[in-house]
């Protein structure tokens, strides 16, 4: 039984991109495909497809690579709230990744957005994650 899965998301990407594998397989869930879109809108992965099956689905992720260099999209993946010590922040105080060459995601009432997206919008939340 897996207690984190937001942390098994993102190292089961790092793995498969440090790997220099082309498509990383996932078990599904909404906060999972929030998490995902968020990714390819940034441009940090080639495509991606939801499949349904009985139980929760599976999320097939195509990982973006440099042609020439071989060099993964996403140099590093970082979960930031955890289940033993949640991070909030306000929209204020949502912290800027790499000096604002990365993304954090960050879960809202408005649902899983970027760090970007929530300060423009005004809203606070849990930060899950820093990608760059």
């Amino acid at each position: 039984m897996n207690t984190d899965p937001i942390a098994d998301y993102l190292t089961r990407i790092r793995n498969a991109s440090s790997a220099g594998l082309k498509i990383v397989e996932i078990p599904g869930s909404n906060v999972k495909r929030a998490m995902t879109q968020i990714l390819f809108d940034q441009g940090y992965i080639r495509d991606f497809k939801f499949e349904e099956d009985k139980k929760q689905g599976v999320i097939k992720i195509a990982l973006k690579y440099n042609p020439s260099t071989k060099v993964p999209a996403i140099t590093k993946l970082q979960r930031a709230s955890r289940p033993g010590l949640r991070k909030y922040s306000s929209s204020k105080n949502i912290p800027r990744v790499l000096n604002g060459l990365g993304i954090s995601i960050v879960s809202t009432s408005k649902g899983v957005i970027t760090g970007n997206k929530a300060k423009r919008e005004n809203v606070g939340g849990e930060v899950l994650a820093y990608v760059y």
